[in-house]
Order: C-alpha cells, then sequence, then structure tokens
C-alpha cells in the first residue's frame, strides 16, 4: 500500500521547517498509519537538519525562538544520527557588519534569507555558494557581509529560522519572556508598521509587521534606529530656564508660568502678530493639532507652520491648486504593483524612502520600466531603462519637452482633456515653443532621450509618476510640481489604479502636520482662513475669536525675526539652526527673537540657543496616529513608559493656551482625535476605535463617516476643485535663481544617504550608523565627479574645502561618476559640514519653500 510524500511550498515566514512535507494516505490507508508515516518523516528531516547545524542552544542568541529547536522538541530528536564532516570545513563566522553576524554552522542552508533578500529587499546580494559539505550563505558571491552592496535592512534576519543570522546586540529572548506591541516607524513618510519586542519594560528589538506599505519589511533605520535613541541617557528630563546665560531646572509649574507670561507681555507689547510656532512634522497628528491651536486661541495667531514649509510645501500648493489636494493620489502598492512604466523624478528612493525604493526594485524585477529623471546617478538608474541626466534646476523645461512631444505625435488623451480638465489650450499654446532639440540645450540632454521618455511614459497603461524633493526644493519648486500634474493630465493618467501623481513626503508625520493645519494660510483639513466659511466654523468649534489674517512662513518668520517684526517663537522638535538654508544668518536670526523656547528631546543646536527648553516625549512613549505619505492614518501605541516627570506634549499647549487666556483643554489623544474629526471632514469617520479594527491597513482620508472605508484612489469620478474639474497651468522655464560663474564653478544639490537621517537626533543614537554613514568615515562628504577631481589634483578621501557666497565649510571628497562634471552632492546629516551653511535661502514665490537643489560653490583641495 503506497503513501506519497507530497512537497509544499516553503512559507516565507515564521512557520514550522518540518511543514514542508505531508503525508497523503492512498487506498483507504487507516489514519493510524497515516500518522506513523508523517511521524517518521518528520523525524528523519529534523535528523536531516541537526546533521548540517551546530548544536549550542543555551548560548546562542535564539534560543527559544529557534524554530529548528521547536522542531527537535516537538519530534524529540536532540542529536543527528548522520555521520557528517565536522562544522569546521565550513567557515569561520562573520562578524564584519555592525548589525548582523552570520555563523554559518547554524545555517541549514534552508534558503529564507536569500528569498528574503532577493524577493523582498531585491537587492540580491546573498546567494548560497560553494558544493557539498562546504556550502553557505554568501555575500556578493564570498565577499563579508559589511564589504558587499547589503543595505544592513535586517530583513534576512528576521527570515532566518535559527540562531544562523542574527541582529547585533539585539538578544532573541524566548517568546514567553517578551510582548509584541505594533507602531509606526518614526523617520520616512512611508508609513512602515514596526513590531517592538518588549521585555520587563524595556525595548530589546524590532521586527517588521505586515503594514500595508511595507508588507514585512523594515530598511535599516526603521530596524535598528527606531528605538535606542529614546533610552538615551541624554535625554531631556526637567524644564530648564536660561538665567545669566546659563540653564538651569525649574519646576513645570515654573516654567510654563514663565513661558506664557513672557508670550503674553510681548503680545500686550507687540500685537499678536509679534509670535509664532513651528510643529513637529515627527510627532504625532494629536499634538500637532493641539500646537497649532495652541497658537491660534493661545497666542491670537496664524503665524504657525511645519518643516513641509522646507520641502513639501510645493505639493500641497501645486496639487491643491491644480487638482483641489495636494496629496498623494495612489498607494504605495498601486504604484509599485503590475504597471507598465514608473516615471521617477527627482527622488533617490532607495535611500530616502528605502522600503518604498526596495519595491520599485521588484517592480521591474517583474517587468516594470523605469525611468529615472535625477541630475545623479542613484541607485536605482542601475536598473532603469531610461535615465535623464539632466542639468539641476531644469525640471519645468524638461516637462515641457515631454508633452511637447506627447501632444505632436498625438497621444495626448483628447477625451479626458475635453471632460475633465480646463485651460489646456493656453498651456499647449506654450509647450509648443519647447522642442526636443531647445529642451535638450537647456537640460544637457539628448533629443531622442526626452523623445523616447514622453512616449514611454504617454503609451502605457499604468504609468505612476513619482517625485520627491528634487521636484520641490526649488525656487520654482510649485511650479515643478504644476508641471508634473500638467504631463499626467494631458495623458489621462490620473484618477485611475497604477497611475496618478505621487509626491514621497520626508518626514514620518509631515501629511499629518499638513492636514492637521499647522500653516498660515490653513485650518485643519487645509480649510482656508480667506474662505468666509472657515473662521465661523472654527470659532463656534472651538468658542473663542480667531485672527483672520493670513500668518508668515517659517521662512517668512526667522527673517521678520531680525527686523523686529517676529518678537517670541516657540519650536516644538524642530532644529532650524541645522535644517534651514544659509545657517549663518538662521543663527543671527534666532538670537534677534526676544525669547525663544524649545521643546525637545535632546540639547539640539537651536535648543542651546533657547531661553526656555521644555522636554518632550517621544513617539514611543505616546498614543496617537502618523499619516504617512499616502494619506494612511495608522496608530502610533505607547510601547515604553514615559520618562519620569515629562509631561504629554499636548497637555504643555493646553496649559500654555489656558495661561494666556485661551480655551482648550484635553484628557487624551483620543480626545483629540474626536475634535478633529468634527472639524476635518477628510478625518470624520476616523477614531482610534475605527483604527483599532485596521492594525495594518489604518484608514486612508478621505474617511468621511464611520462607514466610510477610505478613499485608495483620489480624483477618480470628479476633481475636488470648484466645478470638479482639474485645471492645466502655463508655466514657463525659469533659470535658477543662482548659477554657476567664474568664482563658483560648480552646481551644489544637498539631499539624503541611507543611513543618517536628517539632524541625526534619532540615528546617530544607534551604534553602527555612524560606522555606515558618510561613505565610511562618520564625516561629512561632498561627491566630485572624478574628472574635475583629477584636475584639482583631488583624489577620494581627501580633504577640500567648499565655499559659497554664504560660507565655507571643509568636507571629504567622494570621487566618481555619481555627479556630473562641474556638478557636487553633499548632505546635511553631518556637525562638521554641514551643507546648510552653503546653501541659497531664496525661496518659492508662492509656497516659500527654500532653494535646496541649485546652489553655486567652488571646491577647494586642502593642504595637509
Amino acid at each position: 500500500m503506497a503513501t506519497k510524500l507530497k512537497s509544499k511550498t516553503m512559507p516565507t515566514q515564521y512557520g514550522r521547517l518540518v511543514d514542508c512535507f505531508d503525508i497523503e494516505a492512498e487506498n483507504g490507508q487507516d489514519e493510524r498509519s497515516r500518522s506513523e508515516k508523517k511521524t517518521a518523516a518528520r523525524r528523519f528531516l529534523v535528523d536531516l537538519q541537526l546533521s548540517d547545524h551546530k548544536i549550542e542552544c543555551f548560548g546562542c542568541p535564539s534560543n527559544g525562538n529557534c524554530q529548528i529547536q521547536q522542531d527537535a522538541l516537538a519530534t524529540g530528536i536532540y542529536r543527528t544520527t548522520f555521520d557528517v564532516p565536522k562544522h569546521s570545513t565550513v567557515g569561520a563566522m562573520d562578524t564584519s557588519s555592525p548589525f548582523i553576524d552570520y555563523d554559518p554552522e547554524k545555517c541549514i542552508l534552508c534558503g529564507r534569507c536569500v528569498s528574503a533578500c532577493h524577493l523582498k529587499q531585491n537587492r540580491n546580494v546573498l546567494s548560497i555558494a560553494g558544493r557539498g559539505f562546504n556550502t553557505q550563505v554568501a555575500a556578493d558571491f564570498g565577499n563579508k557581509i559589511n564589504d558587499s552592496i547589503c543595505e544592513s535592512c535586517g530583513n534576512c534576519v528576521f527570515a532566518c529560522p535559527t540562531g544562523a543570522l542574527t541582529a547585533k546586540d539585539h538578544r532573541k529572548y524566548r517568546d514567553w519572556e517578551t510582548t509584541k506591541m505594533q507602531t509606526t516607524c518614526p523617520y520616512c513618510g512611508s508609513g512602515c508598521q514596526i513590531n517592538m519586542i518588549v521585555r520587563n519594560g524595556e525595548i530589546v528589538d524590532a521586527e517588521p509587521a505586515n503594514g500595508a506599505a511595507n508588507k514585512n519589511m523594515l530598511c535599516v533605520k526603521g530596524r535598528f534606529a527606531a528605538y535606542r535613541f529614546a533610552a538615551s541617557k541624554d535625554r531631556l528630563t526637567k524644564p530648564l530656564i536660561k538665567r545669566n546665560g546659563k540653564f538651569e531646572k525649574a519646576s513645570w509649574d515654573e516654567a510654563l508660568d514663565y513661558v506664557a507670561n513672557r508670550f503674553s507681555q510681548l503680545k500686550a507689547d507687540y500685537g499678536a502678530d509679534s509670535l509664532a510656532g513651528f510643529s513637529c512634522s515627527r510627532s504625532i497628528n494629536e499634538d500637532n493639532y493641539a500646537l497649532q491651536k495652541m497658537v491660534r486661541v493661545g497666542f491670537g495667531t496664524n503665524n504657525v507652520d511645519n518643516c513641509a514649509r522646507v520641502c513639501h510645501a510645493p505639493s500641497v500648493h501645486g496639487l491643491g491648486t491644480t487638482l483641489g489636494s495636494g496629496a498623494m493620489t495612489n498607494t504605495v502598492k498601486d504604484i509599485t504593483t503590475d504597471v507598465d512604466v514608473i516615471l521617477l523624478i527627482g527622488s533617490n528612493t532607495t535611500e530616502a524612502h528605502p522600503v518604498i525604493g526596495a519595491q520599485i526594485r521588484g517592480a521591474v524585477r517583474n517587468g516594470t520600466k523605469l525611468i529615472v529623471i535625477d541630475p545623479r546617478k542613484i541607485d536605482l538608474t542601475n536598473i532603469a531603462t531610461l535615465h535623464l541626466q539632466q542639468k539641476g534646476g531644469t525640471n519645468v523645461a524638461l516637462l515641457n519637452g515631454m508633452m511637447n512631444v506627447i501632444i505632436n505625435e498625438g497621444l495626448a488623451d483628447e477625451k479626458f482633456i475635453a471632460e475633465r480638465t480646463e485651460g489646456y489650450e493656453k498651456m499647449k499654446a506654450l509647450v509648443a515653443d519647447y522642442t526636443p532639440e531647445k529642451v535638450a540645450k537647456i537640460c544637457g540632454l539628448e533629443p531622442t532621450e526626452i523623445i523616447k521618455a514622453a512616449e514611454m511614459y504617454a503609451r502605457a497603461d499604468k504609468a505612476p509618476i513619482v517625485y520627491c524633493l528634487g521636484v520641490t526644493e526649488h525656487s520654482f519648486g510649485t511650479e515643478g510640481v504644476m508641471s508634473i500634474s500638467n504631463l499626467a493630465l494631458l495623458v489621462g493618467k490620473v484618477g485611475k489604479p497604477g497611475c496618478g501623481i505621487n509626491p514621497l513626503r520626508g518626514q514620518n508625520n509631515v501629511q499629518g502636520a499638513c492636514d492637521m493645519g499647522c500653516s498660515p494660510f490653513d485650518l485643519p483639513g487645509y480649510q482656508k482662513l480667506n474662505d468666509p466659511k472657515t473662521l465661523p466654523k472654527f470659532e463656534k468649534a472651538w468658542g473663542t475669536k480667531l485672527n483672520p489674517d493670513i500668518g508668515m512662513t517659517s521662512t517668512q518668520v526667522l527673517p521678520a525675526a531680525k527686523t523686529g517684526k517676529i518678537k517670541g517663537l516657540f519650536i516644538f522638535g524642530e532644529d532650524p539652526l541645522v535644517t534651514d538654508p544659509n545657517t549663518s544668518a538662521v543663527r543671527e536670526e534666532l538670537a534677534s527673537l526676544d525669547f525663544l523656547v524649545v521643546h525637545e528631546l535632546f540639547m539640539t543646536e537651536t535648543a542651546q540657543m533657547a531661553d526656555v527648553v521644555l522636554p518632550g516625549l517621544s513617539y514611543l512613549e505616546k498614543e496617537g496616529t502618523f499619516t504617512n505619505t499616502e494619506r494612511r492614518v495608522q496608530r502610533v501605541h505607547q510601547v515604553m513608559k514615559p520618562l519620569s516627570g515629562v509631561m504629554d506634549d499636548f497637555k504643555v499647549f493646553c496649559e500654555i493656551a489656558k495661561r494666556m487666556g485661551g480655551k482648550m483643554d484635553f484628557a487624551t489623544t483620543s480626545d483629540i482625535m474626536d475634535e478633529i474629526a468634527a472639524v476635518d471632514p477628510a478625518y470624520g469617520g476616523i477614531s482610534f476605535d475605527r483604527l483599532k479594527a485596521h492594525p495594518n491597513d489604518g484608514l486612508q482620508w478621505p474617511c468621511t463617516s464611520p462607514t466610510d472605508p477610505g478613499t485608495p484612489i483620489l480624483h477618480v469620478d470628479r476633481f475636488t476643485r470648484p466645478g470638479g474639474k482639474a485645471v492645466f497651468m502655463t508655466l514657463p522655464y525659469e533659470a535658477p535663481n543662482e548659477l554657476p560663474n567664474d568664482d563658483y564653478p560648480f552646481m551644489l544639490c544637498t539631499g539624503r544617504e541611507l543611513y543618517h537621517y536628517n539632524t541625526r537626533a534619532y540615528s546617530e543614537r544607534t551604534p553602527g550608523i555612524r560606522e555606515k554613514a558618510g561613505k565610511g568615515r562618520d564625516l561629512s562628504y561632498i561627491e566630485i565627479n572624478q574628472i574635475n577631481a583629477a584636475e584639482m589634483g583631488i583624489s577620494d578621501g581627501d580633504k577640500v574645502r567648499v565655499s559659497s557666497r554664504r560660507g565655507t565649510i571643509e568636507s571629504y571628497a567622494a570621487v566618481g561618476d555619481v555627479v556630473q562634471p562641474d556638478a557636487a552632492f553633499m548632505t546635511f546629516h553631518f556637525p562638521d559640514g554641514n551643507s546648510n551653511f552653503l546653501t541659497n535661502p531664496a525661496t518659492d514665490d508662492i509656497a516659500k519653500c527654500p532653494d535646496y537643489k541649485v546652489c553655486a560653490i567652488k571646491i577647494e583641495p586642502v593642504k595637509a
């Protein structure tokens, strides 16, 4: 009587290894016989696995969480019966990585790590190498992990069923010793879900959770740097008041009274509009809502803003003007799954939004064509079908040129244009002059490249546009966003699956901070101050009279401090002395304030200049929500006990407002979300109770009622502009505000890198990050083209002096071909050479966003 051994697909996540085979009974075989056969087969498989696995359970980091250990205990096989060679033939442990250890003697060659690297991270770092008993997992066909192209995402560690791949300093405690608590990552706007592993109140590890945007994936920062900073010993724990140039500890009552009294006195002496507040795009929605309400009902002004002003304010203004909403139109899953072409412009996705970048790599692996428009050879250009490496600052000209091709070749969607848009004829007349030949000269491209990109995008059925700060951070950033909108509308690729216009938000909750009304132009829900219906609505809801005048942006507030128009400023969780352009000017502006309050986790460079520093709570100590780049509202859970004696941030804002005579009181963040839902129609159906039922998916606004499932794709039937139609904008190309000349011959662009994040407040407090950052130097670096480097006698790693019209810094040369000749690139992550000493503070005329992407500099070797 035959018995078949039926093969099953090996599970990609946790599951018993021996369940990869099952037994099928035949010809009426009884259940007992079948069970005996199955047990014998499983014991045999466990025996085979143990034959190639070093057994040292009590000294292994995976003790208690090892699947082969669990299977051995379940089947009663504790030692292999096979006679096998000693494991020393395999090779030594690889401990080169600052994050991951690999022990080949514990590896059972299941291939899960390879699959995770190939099929999830889409990086192809790991492979099975060697033959026979010398077979092992190898990085880059034999390199050490740290010498490979590994991004240290840790997804291989998560997939490993034994102790072969382990995270350094992350002991895997037994399941019964720990609790998994899900929350949302505090880094970029992707909105990845994380399981924090908690033991006795301490976070001991982090793992990816199966969120809608991250699909059980994390990047190096989410996996290894999302919690250590919260337990850092240099956290602020007491309010500090500066007296005679030195900070002194104070009680909360003393500090809050002092803050309220000083702001009240300035308000009485100079008027409400002499005060301003900056919100924190890394903090929860509920805190941001409370902050803007404090400024409006306590200070009595609309001088409130958030860091979108230095990143994605052009998206809010640009798409708000053309489509009616300034948010991402589609979902991450929709734009990276089963699409024909991805048009990526001004986004170094694999470094700024690594998990989304990995999904783009996956889309290309599955057949999607990728068009990259970027002045640098970013990582994704290696797999792109087409890379348009245009000169910095020429986005509008290039997009006009692509539209010229589409119209002349009859590829425009005339039906969509006629039924759902207006303003087309004026735009068409303008772009008629932007021939591929003319645009090629402006952009430094070949006409054939422009034609090919236009045809590929226009002819595709599903083709999303994905963009980031390479479009917005210009003195014409809003025009760049509007030009993208023109292009998508021209071919009818808005309001459809696999299409749309998709800005990738920079910080984790910059979308939410904008939604909450942390803007001088808008109240919560983008309800315009100059709309006659807005103020009465909020005055009734908040029970107070509001200031009707549009406020100043953050990029207007600081210069106004120097002229004496702004006297008092409250900064919540931002560090403009590091992040804003022209650092020397920012320092003078902050010093000109009569009164500066900084509410922070750490003593940042801006906090050091404050008159009062208030300690804040990290996202791990709060209950609330973040809203990610795709409008997905997701829960943030309190994972660790708040620092003793530190107030909830929203309660600080309530207390200041009340002590200044305003009406403002919230008991919990859930109460704040209920008020948000009451005043913002797009959040009308969102509550903590509803989000509890959607732990992995959240809810995407607009979600207008308790029965509304949310809106994955915007503008499906009509646009949210008055009249329901989108509008084409007529946008001629204008040269950047500052161009190279004989004195400053190089064009500098600034941006992010994978390992550090913005001001380093979170990332630098994680061991390993500093080792991997800065091209391995933990120092600032400037990318220079090898042709220019040879002309100046500069070698890779040499110290150089970099100067602009605003300042001079020293850095280290990273020589290669990533940037074009006569161009350069820097980040602002490093204290030893912050590029913002150089950058141009000239702003967009509409959104008031600075020009971080085009700055004229000179580079000189520093002689030893």
